[in-house]
């Protein structure tokens, strides 16, 4: 059963300051899973996790992993800014982006970037804009379904990202005669897998091609980058991943493909945003309407602005009534936002205590891919984000949008 860091009586206090619906943050849950996941890796001595901004872009939360050892990856011009803000510059950033715009290329470059090339094509686009760095990666595509246990995880030869393995050769040689003295590989193969036999397996590909680069091209790598993939359990009955039994089934890869080929010294990368905050975010709304027609219906003050993915995938969100914690779940709801949508639903057909209006209710795992994804539909506005730091005390973050922020971009233009 998924529990809340927040309780009833702390939600009661912190609303008398900041109203819902809003965002909160676990600042000691971030940490004490940041430095489990450096002593999964401790076994290499070059290992850096860039932090996958898109999950949460808050400076705040990328101060708080800046001083745990964190990098940042970086896909967009204002990404590399918030980055570059905080103090996060040179080659603890990692650029992989794809369609990239020239302006985020000649920002990487400045601020010293690793830069990720997405395709082929992008070595003469990057040439043209800054030159070729002397560091540099290449995203690999296998194509193909990406299996484990015979179950497929997701299909790499449908998306749009990396290059062919032909490609590969072909741009460490080009880049190699460009002036690269440094390489690294990159490669996603499949999201959000609540399982531990996907980085080991992922490694073991990207070992084995590190191998076969060396053997044709005469380049060795200096890092691998594993990136992201390693998920989170939604639903409570799903067992976490075990940080330390992945580090491990990477390790032994590592011993098994790199060692005896001569490149036991490549460096592991790994591009965490789901594993590292998601947990450790909540949705704080309050219950303020109820409907009993076809079906029960709970009006939250929250809605899809600042929860997406359940409207947009239908994905699963836990979700805990505060101060009903031990109450039988003896109503099935549909629990709802005000947007003028349909899908604008947090559950549907959800097994829940009975809920009266004014009650608060946290939805779970929302740390990353929350907040980040939320829009303005409906002239609908952002939240506050806050933080419960390690001492217990709360700090606001990010404030609510306001109108007069909504109505910004529009300065000037009332009379067009």
């Amino acid at each position: 059963m998924k529990k809340p860091f927040v309780t009833k009586e702390q939600i009661e206090e912190i609303v008398k300051t900041y109203p819902t619906p809003f965002h909160i943050y676990d600042e000691k849950g971030i940490r004490e899973n940041a430095r489990k996941l450096k002593q999964a890796f401790s076994w290499n001595k070059g290992y850096k996790e860039y932090f996958a901004v898109k999950a949460t872009p808050n400076p705040t939360i990328l101060k708080i992993l800046k001083e745990e050892g964190c990098g940042t990856d970086c896909s967009s011009y204002t990404e590399l800014l918030m980055s570059e803000r905080v103090g996060v510059t040179g080659q603890d950033i990692m650029f992989s982006a794809n369609d990239t715009p020239a302006e985020d290329i000649e920002l990487a470059a400045k601020l010293g970037a690793i830069i990720n090339l997405d395709d082929y094509t992008h070595i003469d686009f990057v040439d043209e804009i800054c030159g070729i760095p002397e560091t540099i990666c290449c995203r690999y595509n296998p194509g193909g379904t990406f299996l484990i246990s015979n179950t497929i995880m997701d299909n790499p030869g449908d998306a749009k990202y990396g290059m062919t393995k032909e490609q590969l050769f072909k741009a460490y040689t080009r880049l190699k005669e460009m002036g690269a003295k440094r390489f690294g590989v990159h490669a996603f193969l499949a999201s959000n897998t609540v399982t531990n036999e996907y980085y080991p397996k992922l490694a073991k590909i990207l070992f084995e091609l590190a191998v076969e680069i060396k053997k044709k091209t005469g380049i060795s790598l200096s890092f691998i980058n594993l990136s992201g993939g390693i998920g989170v359990p939604y639903t409570p009955d799903k067992e976490p991943n075990d940080i330390l039994a992945i580090g491990e089934g990477v390790h032994k890869a590592f011993d098994e493909v790199l060692v005896p080929a001569g490149l036991g010294d490549i460096s592991i990368f790994t591009e965490l945003g789901r594993f590292m905050l998601a947990p450790y975010g909540h949705l704080v709304t309050k219950a303020i309407h109820e409907k009993h027609i076809h079906k029960e219906y709970i009006g939250v003050d929250a809605c899809a602005v600042n929860l997406m993915r359940p409207a947009m995938y239908g994905a699963y969100h836990h979700i805990t009534v505060l101060g009903k914690e031990n109450e039988p779940c003896d109503h099935t709801y549909d629990i709802t936002g005000s947007l003028c949508e349909n899908n604008d639903k947090f559950a549907i057909d959800r097994k829940l205590p009975k809920i009266d209006k004014g009650d608060y209710l946290v939805i779970h795992d929302a740390g990353a891919h929350g907040f980040a994804m939320g829009y303005n539909y409906n002239g609908r506005l952002k939240s506050a984000e806050l933080l419960l730091c390690q001492d217990g005390s709360i700090k606001q973050i990010r404030r609510a949008e306001t109108p007069e922020d909504y109505f910004a971009t529009l300065e000037g233009y009332w009379d067009v």
